[in-house]
């Protein structure tokens, strides 16, 4: 092969319509336009979603949901995931590295699910009411 037998797929290159080409191309005169109208005309068409002032649906139909721009920094962690990693002091550092939430996690919060059966410390973690008096029960503590 040679950079000078190169060519494009069959069908790749369309020939362009070339119009205002006499009465008996077809495309003569009016260019296929049709006679005068905005779309006749040069510059003339109009933004799309218009329907000729007509209120258009994109601003007919109410705004629904919303995405918070902070839930894919925070975090969730159970007391059952905390009680299997068998450390005794925990940080969010500690969490990222064992792969229980996401590197890019900025913010955690600990919720009362499962129980917790070692006194553990609790460092720089959000927690819930409920997960807070289940660790003190078991002799650990949260530090903010």
């Amino acid at each position: 092969m040679y950079l000078n037998t190169i060519q494009a797929a069959y069908g790749a290159r369309k020939k362009i319509k070339r119009v205002g080409r006499g009465i008996g191309s077809t495309d003569g005169k009016t260019c296929g336009r049709g006679h005068k109208g905005q779309k006749a005309r040069s510059g003339g068409y109009h933004k799309v979603g218009f329907e000729g002032g007509q209120m258009p649906l994109q601003r007919r139909l109410p705004k629904v949901g919303f995405t918070s721009r902070t839930k894919k920094f925070s975090a969730e962690v159970r007391l059952s995931e905390i009680d299997s990693l068998g450390l005794v002091e925990i940080d969010l550092q500690v969490l990222i590295d064992r792969n229980i939430i996401p590197a890019i996690s900025k913010k955690v919060k600990l919720v009362n699910t499962g129980t917790v059966s070692k006194s553990i410390t609790l460092k720089g973690i959000n927690v819930t009411d409920g997960a807070r008096q289940a660790i003190e029960a078991a002799g650990g503590k949260v530090e903010a």
